[in-house]
């Protein structure tokens, strides 16, 4: 059977995540290939190791059928898909349990129970056990309806609120994703749980908020930050600039002789609360340089440089080991 060290991450392998796409995993893989092909690196083993891992991984994660399985079962996901199940240890911590407990936890998994995980539609859910029941001469547990699952939303639908058609299993549920939503929170959705062969009550159903990465916006706690260009002398004399904010532009003082990464903060400018209110966005300046002058610009930045008594180096002068 297999062992703890026999579990091949596939998806570290290709350097994707585990609910990456079909087209991400195709792109990395053909990437990697081209990388270590034997052609490209003629006589390195470690190479040709790293090709034919690479090839295996692609294999399994590539195929939705038995990528679900290895995603259900980790190591033993083969003995998954031929139905059977692996020898019983006689002790419950013996190498091949890397992912289970003990050899209980696998059969639950196998039956659709404790820590089995399968994809609905580009999801991830997992179920819960409670119940007893007996297969094959040893004690399980009989899965409960309790389900959970992984909903990936943009910046705009997360704070502005979404209706999302979720496919799980055979059902389309209809689920209405609130205001404020923040990556890791969770939604319950009361009757909606994974159904049990084992009781004809369904759970409920929870849903783990995942953003996507947004190109100005980012979290730092419950409130936002992001990064704003100014010129060096806007900098230097200060000004009024506009700051884009989740619903809308601000006009921001920036205070003169500010200096390039400090902060500012907008107050109540942030993401949405559960209340309504809302958290800061934090600016961080980045004082940029422009590239080409105009002719009178490059006269000023000379008469400044010429006639300036600012040492911005002064403090470091006497620096020595």
């Amino acid at each position: 059977m297999p062992t703890a060290t026999d579990f091949k991450d596939y998806y570290a392998i290709l350097g994707v995540s585990k609910t990456a796409t079909a087209e991400e995993i195709k792109r990395a893989y053909r990437k990697l290939a081209r990388k270590y092909h034997p052609d490209v690196n003629p006589g390195n083993p470690e190479a040709e190791e790293k090709f034919k891992a690479i090839n295996e991984a692609n294999e399994v994660v590539s195929n939705p059928e038995t990528r679900e399985k290895y995603d259900q079962f980790g190591q033993y996901w083969k003995q998954a898909a031929a139905g059977v199940a692996p020898p019983r240890e006689t002790n419950a911590n013996a190498a091949g349990f890397d992912q289970y407990s003990n050899f209980d936890d696998f059969i639950n998994d196998l039956m659709g129970g404790l820590g089995g995980r399968k994809r609905a539609g580009g999801n991830y859910y997992r179920t819960s056990t409670q119940q007893p029941d007996d297969f094959n001469g040893f004690r399980s547990q009989a899965p409960a309806p309790d389900t959970e699952a992984a909903i990936a939303l943009s910046f705009s639908e997360a704070f502005h609120g979404v209706q999302k058609r979720l496919q799980l299993d055979d059902e389309t549920i209809n689920v209405r994703i609130p205001p404020g939503a923040k990556p890791g929170s969770r939604i319950r959705i009361k009757g909606k749980g994974r159904p049990s062969p084992f009781s004809p009550k369904r759970g409920d159903l929870y849903l783990t908020i995942e953003l996507f990465p947004h190109r100005f916006f980012q979290f730092s706690g419950d409130n936002l930050t992001c990064e704003v260009p100014i010129r060096p002398d806007e900098a230097v004399l200060g000004t009024q600039i506009h700051v884009p904010t989740p619903d809308g532009d601000v006009m921001m003082t920036v205070p003169k002789g500010i200096n390039s990464g400090q902060s500012l903060r907008l107050r109540g400018k942030g993401w949405i609360l559960p209340k309504g209110n809302r958290t800061d966005l934090i600016v961080k300046l980045q004082i940029m340089s422009p590239k080409d002058l105009s002719e009178i610009e490059q006269d000023c930045y000379e008469k400044i440089q010429s006639n300036s008594s600012f040492n911005p180096r002064s403090a470091i002068e006497e620096v020595k080991l």
